[in-house]
């Protein structure tokens, strides 16, 4: 039996995602107001790597973006928050061929279902995972850490709803649709 390998095509993509997700992530930034919380653009950049290139991609991705930008933040690897990443890149990427993004459909059932997964995936990811881990492994003040994730979680939803889903169109339309190629 021939073992199944990551393409080349995946391996470039995690490392063109995962710079472009960490400069975002890193010089992007903009502060919420709550510690330790900014608006995020690079969960868009994450979302629409993982949409097309799968889960390993989006695992990928969001593990190696959000540890580098940890480790040049100066103040440790915060562990429970770059699973959360990864997690939420795997889930958006198990789902990739719903979206119709590589052969041109994706479309406004395919935005609506894309949509509804990431609000889904930013909750679990953010206000449920990341915060629980991190009052169970850092001892974190649960009111602290459930109000960083909610406000990471709803402002990583509406930045995906926005951001994610216009380049996912704009990248569907330079594709050829299936089937629109006719023989003469």
């Amino acid at each position: 039996m021939a073992q199944k390998t990551i393409s080349v095509r995946t391996v470039v993509a995690v490392g063109i995602g995962s710079a472009l997700v960490f400069v975002l992530m890193r010089f992007v930034a903009v502060p919420t107001g709550v510690p330790n919380t900014n608006l995020n653009l690079g969960i868009a950049v994450l979302s629409v790597f993982a949409a097309i290139f799968g889960p390993v991609a989006g695992l990928l991705i969001g593990f190696i973006a959000h540890t580098l930008t940890d480790l040049t933040f100066g103040f440790g690897i915060w562990w429970t928050w770059v699973i959360a990443d990864a997690i939420y890149g795997l889930v958006i990427g198990i789902f990739w061929k719903l979206y119709r993004v590589e052969s041109g459909g994706f479309g406004v059932k395919e935005a609506v279902l894309f949509n509804v997964i990431q609000i889904v995936t930013n909750a679990a990811a953010w206000a449920v995972i990341a915060s629980t881990l991190d009052v169970l492994i850092y001892q974190e003040p649960a009111d602290k850490v459930y109000l960083q994730g909610l406000v990471s979680g709803a402002l990583n939803a509406l930045v995906v709803l926005i951001l994610g889903t216009i380049l996912l169109a704009g990248f569907s339309r330079t594709r050829t649709k299936a089937g629109s190629l006719k023989a003469e």
